[in-house]
């Protein structure tokens, strides 16, 4: 509501604090009624009831809690996650305290100019995250001394089980075994068991080595830790030899601070490596998120996982960054893709490579000296208090055997000196030091394990040799890393900021302009939503601390189950998938676990319409399902009429079908009920995906009209950022029968139902740092919030439709020629009849200042635009302005082909062309300033268009030649 307020207004009116609704919501009351009027409406509700079926329409508001006030809302989380007990934690198993840089907090992690962009499938706007991957890369394949490294992955384990997947693919016989280290970690384990099922691969875990001789050319890979769970560098020789003689794949996970004083296991003979880069000045937060890491051999790349950000050239032959072979990912190949990851750990991967560049060789290694120094001086002191200690190598963690009851004893007085150690079994503790541990830290250390007197910790120091003892010789590293300018010419915070500075400029994000990628919801991520992962009691706490000392994350990851239940509809929420395509394997594997218990196991099919999102079929194939393709009619809808057939066609075989509503294609299908219905009364499940969510929260329940289950992207509907391709979270919600199947975890054991199919995460509950974002948006929208907020988000894209209608064709309309929350435009007929592609157009974009939206999904040769609630009339309209100027260029420079001769095909421009001059039409054609208003700050693309083909046919995913770099 506008107010209009006086010098003689009540204190009831002046008194009432800003609403965060009118903050998220881009156009105003009076831009709203000018809009509804284009439309043809009077009101928001008129507008819904003509576009959404009556059928799933809510028939009472949204129940939530009343919307709170910023200001009120983070005070109030304040309260509750202040219950957090905050304890030392030395518990390891690949989460370490760390420092963040102020630097790079402050520029990086804070700054919406790097965590509101987007996956950088528009290489010409994301030069400056894709060099900061390519950075990430170069730094992975440093340290493990391999050829090839993705540009992150979700976590360790997943990190682990997509390295499996890697290996079982690439045999070339039908050996099934794969062996496990007892000593990896133990959610590593727990999550290879979990995948590996569905996949037919036997997982084998113990000694390594017996293993290895007891399976003799039966197994196709095996995984080691390095250093093991309980501190050891082991000695990897003898398994490594006989993989390399029995054809298999060696796969090792990695500390990377480690690997600064350790041979990289490139040199001991690995095939892959994998790990975690979170102790490179990523918070510890509650288990996540964390950029995990993979790397390879030369040869099994095009089975890597993931994004690999490669080097090409732009049209005028400049470096130029981009996503490289593409075609082995889920978007592209789908069912046949390499790995269902979409979203990965891009923020985290920039976070920890501007950490590396920060340190530098050098100031990374004098981390990981010190860390073992420390882990040095408290093996000598625990050892000479007359325990016994192992291992005899090791890097930064030690291993302690005492008696049971000395043990409870240490237990106790830890825990009255907010200590936590881990308990291996009930006559060993496991301590690993980090980069926040000093000196008084051991000295606390030791006090609970009945140091009485004052030992001189720097006298034990000087006793100890200067040598690296604890690592033995043929241990040591002595090959360089890190050589590369970028991480040693940053020396300055100056330096680093203006690097920093450079590299932001170079990209649209949010902070910049309208995203309007159709299916990826790109919406306002508020500064107040951000404000709490910044708190140590947020983003300090390990993941696996008794749960004593996480009363404040309870209340956050009840809270927010609670509300997204009430909100879909739903049952029972999983919050720890950590990406939408997990939320999808996570309720596929909960469906087959559910199958399993009700003696349905012979139901393997999972029906997908042809439309979906490519994770769906890449999701079902993971989960053990044979994917079988259902047709769309010509309106978009899913065929009922094949659907039926299909159904005919595998009796008794039906498992689960996947369907997106709203639709890929964004509409609404009236057919959504009866869709359901038909599976069910065939034997199946019927799995939502909700990636479309922003067009339905607060106007419609999906537990409510049909499916089972669904996901809910909360990097999406629920403001969780983007990152520039990660984080995300993509929890799960499902109805009653569904809820004592869903993720459980080995290590917490409260996390999850008894019956559980297994983790799907390596943490208990996922990404748990930044589940305070959804919560603070749910907190301060309430649930009339949420609901104008869709209502906003159709009228938005239909407001867009309308305008566009006459120079693009509106692909697919529903109910009244209305759309949801996006639409298509049809470029197939400008294509054939100019000789303009769906490319051009995006590029062009770019000139007028805007991210180009989704290009040829789920159509090839169209736009798909999904504006948001959070863009304003104006924005939307400068958009809109844009396309309908390129209209007008389409049929100008309609069949020229030269790009010196038609501002389309030489899209997008650089201040390269017009010193250059290298085009025949006028600047103002270049850049095409007519349609901005004066007070909007120009974006002008890096680099020209890129040469995809280039860049696949030279595949290169490491920085450019140090003689070919320049500082500046």
């Amino acid at each position: 509501m506008e107010n209009k307020l006086n010098i003689n207004s009540s204190y009831s009116l002046v008194e009432k604090k800003p609403s965060f609704l009118d903050r998220h919501i881009g156009p105003s009351e009076t831009e709203v009624r000018e809009m509804l009027d284009k439309l043809g409406f009077s009101t928001l509700d008129e507008l819904i009831q003509a576009t959404v079926p009556n059928q799933i329409l809510l028939d009472a508001p949204l129940t939530l809690d009343n919307p709170m006030s910023e200001e009120d809302a983070l005070e109030y989380l304040s309260s509750k996650i202040s219950q957090n007990n905050l304890f030392k934690s030395y518990i390891g198993m690949g989460y370490s305290n760390t420092i963040t840089p102020s630097v790079i907090l402050r520029n990086i992690l804070e700054n919406p100019g790097w965590y509101t962009a987007y996956t950088p499938y528009q290489p010409e706007v994301s030069q400056g995250r894709l060099e900061m991957l390519i950075n990430f890369q170069q730094m992975i394949m440093d340290f493990t001394g391999l050829e090839v490294a993705n540009a992150s992955l979700l976590d360790e384990g997943t990190a682990a089980v997509e390295a499996m997947v890697l290996a079982f693919r690439h045999s070339k016989d039908d050996r099934c075994i794969f062996l496990v280290s007892e000593f990896c970690h133990p959610q590593t384990i727990d999550l290879l068991h979990t995948r590996a099922e569905p996949l037919g691969i036997e997982i084998k875990v113990g000694d390594l080595d017996l293993l290895i001789k007891e399976n003799t050319n039966l197994f196709f890979g095996f995984i080691g830790q390095y250093p093991n769970t309980l501190g050891q560098i082991s000695d990897f020789k003898f398994a490594l030899s006989q993989s390399k003689a029995q054809s298999s794949i060696s796969i090792l996970a990695c500390d990377l601070l480690s690997l600064t004083l350790l041979k990289s296991p490139g040199e001991l003979g690995a095939d892959i490596a994998v790990g975690s880069s979170q102790r490179f000045g990523v918070p510890i937060g509650f288990g996540g998120p964390h950029a995990a890491f993979i790397s390879c051999r030369e040869e099994y790349k095009r089975l890597m996982p993931g994004r690999i950000i490669g080097r090409s050239i732009d049209k005028n032959n400049n470096l130029a960054y981009r996503m490289a072979l593409q075609t082995r990912e889920q978007h592209i190949r789908r069912e046949k893709a390499t790995s269902n990851i979409c979203t990965a750990q891009s923020l985290l991967a920039i976070v920890a490579s501007a950490y590396a560049i920060y340190h530098g060789p050098e100031g990374l290694k004098r981390i990981a000296l010190r860390i073992h120094r420390l882990a040095r001086i408290l093996n000598r002191c625990i050892s000479d208090m007359g325990y016994t200690t192992s291992p005899l190598s090791f890097f930064d963690t030690i291993n302690i055997k005492c008696s049971k009851q000395k043990l409870s004893s240490i237990k106790k007085k830890s825990l009255k000196n907010k200590i936590n150690f881990r308990y291996y079994s009930n006559e060993e503790i496991t301590i690993s030091l980090d980069e926040t541990t000093t000196l008084n830290d051991v000295a606390d250390i030791l006090s609970c394990f009945g140091n009485t007197k004052k030992t001189d910790l720097n006298l034990i120091d000087e006793l100890l040799s200067s040598e690296i003892q604890n690592i033995k010789n043929n241990n040591l590293r002595i090959s360089k890393f890190l050589t590369h300018p970028v991480f040693n010419v940053y020396k300055s915070e100056t330096d680093i900021l203006r690097y920093l500075k450079k590299l932001e400029d170079k990209d649209i994000a949010l902070n910049k302009a309208m995203i309007p990628l159709g299916s990826c919801t790109m919406k306002l991520n508020a500064t107040s939503e951000m404000i709490p992962i910044g708190w140590k009691t947020v983003n300090s706490i390990h993941p696996f601390v008794p749960k004593s000392q996480t009363k404040g994350y309870d209340f956050v990851i009840k809270k927010l189950e609670d509300s997204l239940s009430k909100i879909t509809g739903f049952d029972s929420v999983s919050l720890q998938p950590n990406a939408g395509a997990q939320g999808e394997l996570a309720g596929l594997m909960t469906i087959k676990a559910f199958q399993k218990a009700t003696n349905n196991d012979d139901r393997d099919i999972c029906l997908i319409p042809s439309s979906a999102h490519g994770t769906n079929p890449a999701s079902a194939i993971l989960a053990g399902f044979k994917v079988v393709i259902v047709k769309c009619d010509d309106q978009g809808n899913v065929d009922t009429k094949d659907l039926s057939y299909k159904i005919q066609e595998y009796p008794d075989k039906i498992a689960a079908l996947m369907v997106t509503y709203p639709s890929t294609h964004g509409v609404f299908e009236e057919s959504i009920g009866k869709i359901c219905r038909m599976i069910h009364d065939a034997g199946g499940q019927v799995y939502m995906d909700g990636a479309n969510l922003n067009a339905i929260v607060g106007i419609s329940k999906p537990g409510h009209f049909g499916p089972d289950l669904c996901h809910i992207n909360l990097h999406k509907t629920f403001c969780i950022p983007h990152g520039g391709g990660g984080p995300g979270v993509g929890p799960i919600a499902v109805k009653k029968h569904l809820s004592g199947f869903l993720p459980n975890h080995s290590v917490v054991k409260h996390a999850g139902p008894k019956d559980g199919f297994g983790s799907i995460a390596s943490a208990p509950w996922g990404s748990a740092s930044i589940l305070p974002i959804s919560l603070m948006y749910i907190m301060m929208m309430g649930g009339d919030g949420i609901k104008k907020s869709t209502q906003i988000a159709i009228m938005n894209a239909n407001y867009v439709a309308t305008k566009l209608k006459d120079y693009y064709p509106i692909l697919y309309t529903g109910r009244n020629n209305m759309v949801a929350h996006e639409c298509i435009i049809d470029l197939r007929e400008i294509k054939k009849n100019h000789g303009v592609s769906e490319e051009d157009i995006a590029k062009r974009l770019i000139d007028y200042g805007f991210h180009a939206p989704t290009m040829s999904f789920p159509v090839p040769g169209t736009l798909m635009i999904e504006p948001t609630e959070s863009e304003s009339k104006a924005e939307i309209d400068r958009f809109c302005d844009s396309l309908i100027g390129i209209h007008g260029e389409i049929i100008k420079y309609s069949k020229i082909e030269d790009e010196r001769l038609s501002p389309l095909k030489g899209a997008p421009h650089t201040f390269y062309d017009i010193v250059n001059n290298n085009f025949s039409y006028s600047i103002s054609e270049a850049f095409p300033a007519q349609f901005l208003e004066e007070n909007v700050s120009r974006y002008i693309a890096p680099i020209g268009r890129v040469n995809n083909v280039f860049g696949d046919r030279n595949f290169v995913c490491s920085c450019v030649p140090i003689e070919d770099y320049m500082v500046g």
